[in-house]
């Protein structure tokens, strides 16, 4: 879900920014170690991001300001972690803005935050959660990249209660509105994100199993 262009007002622009920062920087980090030192993942960090991308793209008009979509982040998260999902997000934010006029560059440090911190963060806490008690893979998956992707509109809508808090109820007050008005388009488009990845996860998983397994150790030791 992104805020779109000039909506936010310019400290919580650069807020969100400073904010989103460091967690981009580590994320960088990441991706050229893991890159160095296992090469073979290339092709499926290429196709998470373009999953990302592609997935991100498909907006929906929603309130004034704003647009509804799925996040592709769930994938990235469970194979790579969250923060090589970061650096994905921010490309992918980046070059839509720029290219597409989906979202914006002065909202890009908000969306960033919404889509590829809290999102893959949310996935991926899930997805390992539910491995380690033993949940079968399609089902954490399924369950990471849908609640990854509700997590996203969560926090776009407190970022937009925040900067347009209700006259009356203050910023709860606009977060519950905002979450309602969201919710008429998310919650069905979270779901269907949710299937779809598994598929995609079963495709992987069958053509990328070394790969796949490569990644899974190296998460145990850094996200």
């Amino acid at each position: 879900m992104h805020i779109m262009e000039g909506y936010l007002p310019a400290a919580h622009a650069i807020g969100w920014s400073l904010a989103s920062a460091p967690f981009v920087g580590y994320g960088a980090y990441r991706i050229k170690r893991v890159v160095r030192e296992h090469p073979e993942v290339k092709m499926l960090l290429a196709a998470s991001g373009a999953y990302v991308f592609i997935l991100s793209a498909l907006k929906l008009p929603s309130v004034t300001g704003s647009c509804s979509h799925p996040t592709g982040t769930g994938l990235a998260a469970s194979l790579f972690g969250p923060t090589i999902t970061t650096v994905l997000s921010a490309i992918v934010l980046l070059f839509q803005a720029l290219l597409l006029a989906h979202g914006g560059l002065t909202t890009l440090g908000a969306n960033i935050f919404s889509m590829g911190i809290v999102g893959p963060f949310v996935a991926y806490g899930i997805y390992r959660a539910m491995r380690s008690l033993g949940g079968g893979a399609a089902l954490a998956i399924f369950v990471a990249a849908t609640l990854g992707d509700l997590s996203t509109y969560a926090v776009t809508s407190l970022q937009l209660a925040v900067a347009f808090p209700d006259a009356v109820s203050g910023i709860g007050g606009a977060a519950a509105k905002f979450l309602g008005v969201f919710a008429v388009t998310q919650v069905p488009l979270a779901i269907s994100e949710g299937l779809l990845t598994v598929i995609v996860w079963n495709l992987l998983t069958k053509y990328s199993s070394g790969e796949i397994a490569v990644l899974d150790k190296l998460k145990r030791r850094i996200a």
